[in-house]
């Protein structure tokens, strides 16, 4: 296997490759949770209920965005196994492919969102003084996902070919134009009124644009590749086979989760907007804390597509192993590290000292949490590397609807232990996951699904 031009042969320089790419991966992903904590904080300074607002609708748009990854999860495997077997020509051609498809998604994706902003935030049980708040927040926010689609999966195509370096910087940028933009368009300047909380959103708006321009640029330069109109627009089945054959399923174990977890948010909301800000503040620290396990997962997915194109299946149990290994000290590290740092984080977000308690509270649960989430994080991305990607949303629905979103509502409303119990649930569901996943590789059932995906490799090549 190859990696940055250079043979990954030894423990040593695989543990290198794996850094090289969860680092940068880390930054990334650190980058975007920065955002959305200073869009918190901007939210909070209005109110409780616009920090309610901002989360409701975050959740519903994160949702959504999982229907953008059908293309993007497909063409980062397929594109690091096609890389894998040596074979460029059919590499290019999946990742133009990609852009087509990502406009058709990403079309449907925004307009449903837009269109249905009130009806989605209804189903969440939005509080009163929430719902008029978060609705034209949302329906902007939409907007925003249709050049998300095109974004995440001109970054995926620069990732399998080993560029998160480049990527990085492209976010770096984006964010930094959304920053710069958001606090006028919330707040007003210069003489201008503000817009609230859709001014964040009409920021992030401009972001977007402004990183297809700079995706674009990148592929030109660092890929040589370069995009003809029709690209934009045409659905190449035939080409998109592989990969929805990766996207749907890792689609789908995604959306599963976010719609269970949505189910927990609406169990939240009913138990009022001091709970939901809670919940809200509780969250965006979770979010911060599982970068990094995050980054290894996904590192882990680009080696193990690598190693599955090139027909080295031992390598790959072995890259899946090292993460593990890494990944379980570094998630328990960390969380145990959000935990202590809780009473001076979360007073940056709020003065009221119950609340302050109680995410304190759920902090600690995540302590539990977190080494849990890892296997999944780890263990899912590399079945699905490996063209195992349907087992992981079959085997887990049954946990996130019963143990995650039933366990939330046993726990948080029928035993009266409110948000611990839903953060207990979890804790539960991620651990139950975890442990299915881990048994599934080590007893090595995905092999088969590799050497399916060497064969189909070759054959195209040849």
């Amino acid at each position: 296997m190859q990696a940055g031009g250079r043979p990954v042969a030894d423990a040593a320089s695989e543990r290198a490759a794996l850094f090289g790419l969860a680092w940068p991966l880390f930054i990334e992903l650190l980058l975007g949770m920065a955002v959305g904590v200073v869009g918190l904080a901007l939210a909070a300074r209005m109110s409780a209920a616009a920090s309610g607002a901002f989360a409701l609708a975050n959740n519903v748009q994160a949702t959504f965005f999982l229907l953008l990854r059908i293309v993007s999860l497909g063409v980062s495997v397929a594109i690091t196994q096609e890389l894998g077997a040596g074979n460029r020509t059919q590499a290019d051609a999946t990742a133009r492919a990609a852009l087509g498809a990502s406009g058709w998604v990403g079309f449907v994706t925004a307009s449903l969102v837009a269109l249905g902003a009130g009806a989605l935030l209804g189903l969440l049980s939005a509080p009163p003084d929430v719902l008029p708040l978060a609705r034209p927040y949302l329906q902007v926010l939409g907007l925003a996902l249709g050049l998300d689609a095109l974004n995440v999966s001109l970054a995926a195509v620069l990732r399998a070919h080993l560029r998160a370096r480049d990527v990085v910087r492209t976010i770096l940028a984006m964010h930094a134009i959304h920053l710069a933009l958001c606090v006028p368009l919330m707040y007003g300047a210069g003489g201008l009124p503000g817009f609230g909380l859709p001014g964040y959103a009409l920021a992030m708006l401009a972001a977007r644009t402004a990183g297809i321009a700079l995706y674009l640029r990148l592929w030109r330069r660092r890929l040589a590749l370069r995009t003809r109109p029709r690209d934009w627009w045409q659905w190449h089945a035939e080409r998109l086979r592989p990969v929805l054959h990766i996207g749907l399923p890792g689609a789908g174990e995604g959306i599963a989760y976010r719609l269970a977890l949505l189910a927990t948010f609406a169990i939240v909301a009913r138990m009022g907007t001091p709970a939901l800000a809670t919940h809200a503040y509780a969250m965006q620290l979770t979010y911060l804390i599982v970068l990094p396990g995050l980054a290894i997962g996904l590192a882990t997915e680009i080696l193990v597509g690598r190693h599955v194109g090139a027909g080295r299946l031992r390598a790959a149990d072995a890259t899946v192993r090292r993460s593990l290994a890494w990944g379980l000290a570094i998630a328990t590290g960390t969380a145990l590290t959000g935990a202590l740092a809780a009473p001076w984080v979360l007073a940056l977000f709020t003065d009221d000292p119950g609340v302050r308690r109680a995410a304190q509270t759920l902090l600690w649960i995540s302590v539990v949490l977190e080494p849990g989430r890892l296997f999944n994080l780890v263990v899912i991305n590399a079945l699905r590397a490996a063209g195992d990607a349907r087992f992981p949303v079959a085997a887990g629905v049954l946990s996130m609807l019963v143990v995650m979103a039933g366990g939330a509502w046993l726990l948080g409303v029928g035993c009266g232990l409110g948000l611990a119990g839903i953060w207990i649930a979890y804790a539960a569901d991620e651990w139950l996951r975890g442990l299915v996943m881990l048994g599934r590789w080590r007893l090595r059932a995905w092999t088969p699904h590799a050497r399916a995906a060497v064969r189909r490799v070759r054959r195209v090549a040849h």
